[in-house]
């Protein structure tokens, strides 16, 4: 069986930034194994694979090591390929997913993706555990599907050299560090090594969590923010309450075929 490959880097202007994910549409849905199996070969943070057509997909993401329930980037990348390869001239595509209805727009050169929003939580008790697992104490931490290490300053995000073992066998899926911004609103880095992502380039889902929780802090709706991993990615936000609007551009890297 030969299948259709694309490799999108999500969140950049430019090829070598953001995050790169791979996209594989689907005439029809093939077995989880099978998916599982090219997710680990492509062995990129996700795999995005969808079926559908007519501006209308249903959508999952996997990880090299298991699926996932909701991919930022990757939805982004998909509808990346709608929009340039599989429907051009398409500006709005829905993808049916397993955390509800993502709606991906195009404006101009920006993605913009629409996802629930996933406030956090407070959780004191969990400060010394994600100090010890950080390497460096954070001012605050909260929690919704992930952790949210809040620290003083970017240079302390920046910094930070976590103990990959000890945040694997924390209790969330992954842990989310920001500050406020130098020249943004803020900052991130996120850390998901438990489901084969030691540290994610640039992460949309982490966003749904850190735009109600910035926004609040600063009273403000519209945000802009940076991922601080080594290749780095920017992020216009909007919160629209129940739902969070993120927004990004993306380029094409490669094109091709896999046989399965």
């Amino acid at each position: 069986m030969r299948l259709r490959l694309f490799q999108v880097d999500a969140f950049t202007r430019r090829v070598f930034g953001g995050n790169p994910a791979a996209v594989v549409p689907l005439e029809r849905w093939l077995d989880d194994a099978t998916l599982q199996g090219i997710a680990t070969e492509n062995n990129l943070a996700e795999t995005a694979f969808f079926v559908g057509g007519a501006g209308d997909y249903h959508i999952r993401w996997m990880t090299p090591a298991t699926e996932v329930d909701l991919c930022g980037h990757a939805t982004l990348a998909s509808g990346w390929v709608v929009f340039h390869v599989l429907e051009p001239g398409r500006t709005r595509v829905t993808f049916q997913s397993r955390s509800g209805l993502l709606g991906v727009t195009a404006e101009g050169d920006l993605l913009v993706l629409a996802s629930p929003s996933r406030a956090p939580e407070p959780d004191p008790m969990a400060l010394p555990t994600l100090a010890e697992a950080l390497g460096r104490k954070p001012e605050a931490v909260l929690h919704s599907r992930d952790y949210l290490a809040v620290f003083a300053t970017e240079d302390d995000v920046r910094a930070l050299k976590p103990d990959m073992t000890k945040v694997a066998a924390l209790d969330r899926m992954a842990v989310i560090a920001t500050a406020a911004g130098r020249d943004c609103d803020f900052v991130s880095r996120f850390f998901a090594p438990a489901v084969g992502i030691p540290e994610d380039p640039v992460t949309g889902s982490a966003h749904s969590t850190l735009v109600p929780y910035w926004s609040g802090r600063l009273g403000k709706k519209d945000l802009f923010a940076r991922q601080v991993s080594a290749r780095g990615g920017e992020l216009v936000c909007e919160d629209r309450g129940e739902r969070v609007r993120i927004a990004g551009r993306a380029v094409r890297y490669l094109e091709g075929t896999i046989e399965v």
